[in-house]
């Protein structure tokens, strides 16, 4: 009967997607010992000299969108930019890591791309509200450390391939609308990459992505110019 119960005991594990392998138990034991992943670019900011006041520092801030982008693409040799994304993070991550990863940096910008792992319960239910406190808590944080800060737009999906079934898209373009609205109020640049690679049922267009979530080749270089644009104008802001 024992080992009746433990047989049963471990299917029921498996299926509820218990750690089965060395990758599962490295993730589980992250989660429990550096859930923020605050290790992931600790080493590379403390070799980081400090910003040079003739070459401005930009951060790029977010998830695997971020993480993946080529920033040299972007045409901004006369910066500093720097990336600091991670995949698959949610906001409450983000904002764990944001004085590590942005504040103690010193940027003179950073620009914040988060949210769609959200509403896609990467780290469990969450609400709109709490994305947005999320979402909030960066942009105050760095402004009362004089960083200036991009808001950008969440990018259209209307499906997760990890997480099927969800149905996103309403959400992300409620959250995208309280992102604009939040950004006039504050006096932050919002950036609209929502517009320019939406399709006509509220998706990524089919030649920006290979997967409907995340930006291929043709994706980045739709974002690049929006992006450059963007970092130009906050930097002259007076």
């Amino acid at each position: 009967m024992r080992r009746l119960i433990r047989l049963i005991l471990g299917a029921v594990l498996a299926l509820a997607g218990a750690p089965s392998g060395a990758a599962d138990q490295a993730d589980d034991e992250r989660l429990h010992s550096d859930w923020a992943q605050l290790r992931h670019y600790r080493e590379e900011n403390r070799r980081l000299p400090p910003p040079d006041p003739a070459r401005p520092r930009v951060v790029f801030f977010g998830d695997s969108i971020t993480e993946s982008w080529k920033l040299g693409s972007l045409g901004l040799a006369q910066l500093e930019v720097l990336n600091r994304g991670i995949g698959g993070q949610t906001t409450p991550q983000m904002l764990v890591r944001f004085r590590q990863d942005v504040v103690r940096l010193r940027p003179a910008v950073v620009h914040i791309l988060a949210g769609t792992n959200d509403l896609a319960g990467n780290t469990g239910p969450t609400t709109l509200e709490a994305i947005e406190d999320n979402l909030a808590g960066m942009a105050e944080i760095a402004q009362a450390h004089g960083i200036r800060v991009v808001l950008a737009s969440v990018l259209p999906a209307v499906d997760y391939p990890w997480r099927p079934g969800l149905s996103p898209a309403p959400r992300i373009a409620a959250l995208d609308a309280w992102m604009r609205a939040y950004a006039q109020r504050r006096g932050l640049v919002y950036l609209d990459y929502y517009s320019a690679v939406v399709d006509a049922h509220q998706g990524l267009k089919s030649e920006l992505s290979d997967d409907g979530v995340h930006p291929n080749a043709a994706g980045y270089a739709a974002l690049n110019p929006l992006a450059r644009e963007a970092i130009l104008a906050v930097l002259a802001q007076h």
